[in-house]
């Protein structure tokens, strides 16, 4: 019903309600700085940028799960491949020094191809055999690893930046600040967004990859190419993922495991929104980065992601299927 697609922003409105009591008594004690309002939409605005960003990162995963029924725990690394793909392009002394931009574009293209290596190399010949979804998600744990180590030899522990656009001046915008660089962000992650839409309501393989997230063997009994549709999903997650890093360690640092860090909140938004559901990853994974960011006006920024992970709880327990899932019987 309509009113449950409101239950997020309410609890969320709820908890600003009950603790702003405590911040205002915290407030009276300070005698300078932003009131608490400000910091308030300071942080709602920071909360839409990380959401975005986790959205740009869930949206493939969703899409696979949605296709194959795998839950790919190795997804994250491809977010940290392509933030380290683009550093190497970008600053490494050996490598071609790029400028961040033809980079950025580069490590995509990579994430993309690398999406589709992954599954023609790998899970096509093991769907072939008929692998069994338990034994899948144990191989895509220990490709998650393999990746994952793999990056921390060739790229290091040591956190790095970009070249360009590291240190800028905030552009003050009322009570709320942001810089070129974070405006640019949440812009091109939002027209990300937007495209992924319009590609699945406007185009043909687009609508060919609802058609098969919706019946698989139906969409193949009416003449879709399914493991063509399939390859698609996987290159294009595999791009939206690269995307997603290069954005994450441009407003953050790019670290050996930050995909890693950011594969929680991505299965959090995914399953806030509705398993399978495309839109409801993105709905999901942008009120997983509200909350993250609001909890820090009363709790420790270490928190932050405990309870986005308390919201996820509170409204399964609520509505199980999600914000935009569809309920449905079990046996």
């Amino acid at each position: 019903m309509r009113y449950q697609r409101l239950l997020v922003p309410a609890l969320a409105l709820l908890l600003v309600v009950v603790l702003g009591g405590t911040a205002s008594a915290q407030g009276d004690e300070v005698t300078r700085g932003p009131t608490f309002a400000a910091r308030a939409l300071q942080a709602l605005l920071d909360g839409v940028q990380f959401g975005v960003i986790i959205a740009i990162t869930a949206v493939g995963l969703s899409l696979v799960f949605g296709t194959i029924h795998l839950i790919n725990f190795a997804h994250g690394e491809l977010v940290t491949i392509g933030a380290t793909s683009a550093f190497f392009l970008n600053v490494t002394p050996s490598g071609p020094t790029w400028h961040l931009i033809p980079a950025a574009l580069a490590a995509v293209a990579f994430g993309a191809v690398l999406g589709g290596a992954v599954e023609r190399g790998i899970w096509r010949p093991l769907w072939a055999r008929g692998t069994g979804l338990i034994n899948l998600f144990i191989v895509t744990i220990g490709l998650s690893l393999l990746l994952r180590h793999a990056v921390l030899v060739l790229y290091g522990a040591r956190p790095g930046s970009y070249a360009q656009y590291d240190i800028q001046r905030a552009i003050d915008l009322g009570p709320v600040g942001i810089t070129p660089r974070d405006l640019t962000v949440t812009v091109l992650a939002v027209l990300a967004l937007l495209g992924v839409a319009a590609l699945l309501q406007k185009t043909r393989i687009g609508t060919a990859i609802r058609a098969v997230s919706v019946n698989r063997d139906l969409a193949e009994a009416s003449g879709i190419d399914v493991q063509r549709v399939v390859l698609v999903v996987w290159m294009l997650g595999g791009g939206l993922a690269a995307l997603g890093g290069v954005f994450f360690g441009l407003v953050e640092v790019v670290n050996w495991d930050m995909g890693f860090k950011l594969l929680l909140l991505m299965f959090a938004g995914i399953i806030l929104g509705g398993l399978g559901s495309a839109y409801g990853a993105m709905v999901g994974s942008l009120v997983i980065g509200i909350v993250a960011q609001i909890s820090t006006l009363w709790f420790p920024t270490d928190l932050q992601y405990a309870w986005a992970l308390l919201m996820l709880i509170v409204v399964l327990l609520v509505r199980p299927q999600g914000i935009l899932g569809r309920r449905e019987r079990v046996g």
